[in-house]
């Protein structure tokens, strides 16, 4: 990882808290292309009643949006959480050369923690992959949202 690494990820955690109103899981993501950001999402699951709307998936349209190609050559993908299969295999498919990811998912992630989708030997492309930066901090957002989620409404504590 370099040091403007950490810059980029505090953008995707501060995207991550976007998704917050719309009751939706706060994860947050970053396309960043020649130093500057080209795509941002944030999880609108709930908020678009659509289960592809992750934010990685929001962040890589945008992306290949702005750079009006479906490659990604270049780009590097900042998330606060580790990616599921549906997100892991959109990066393999954009050919998408670099994920950056914060918390691991032991549920879900499928960047080596169950599976690992972006460096499979047997498909065309694999991401390079740096894992936990600002781990803690994404953990932290992660935790306090699931905790106030199973909060009894009735308690006054």
């Amino acid at each position: 990882m370099n040091g403007g690494d950490e810059h980029w990820m505090r953008q995707a955690l501060a995207e991550a808290q976007r998704a917050l109103p719309t009751g939706d899981v706060p994860i947050g993501a970053v396309a960043v292309y020649q130093n500057q950001i080209i795509g941002r999402g944030h999880n609108r699951r709930e908020a678009d009643h659509d289960p592809t709307a992750h934010a990685e998936i929001i962040a890589l349209r945008q992306a290949a949006r702005h750079l009006q190609r479906w490659r990604l050559d270049g780009v590097t993908l900042y998330c606060t959480l580790e990616p599921c299969c549906m997100c892991a295999g959109a990066m393999v498919l954009a050919r998408l050369p670099r994920l950056v990811y914060s918390a691991i998912d032991p549920k879900a992630g499928c960047a080596g923690s169950i599976v690992d989708v972006l460096r499979h030997d047997r498909l065309n492309h694999r991401v390079d992959v740096d894992p936990g930066l600002l781990a803690d901090e994404a953990r932290a957002l992660l935790s306090a949202f699931f905790r106030d989620l199973r909060r009894d409404p009735h308690d006054e504590s």
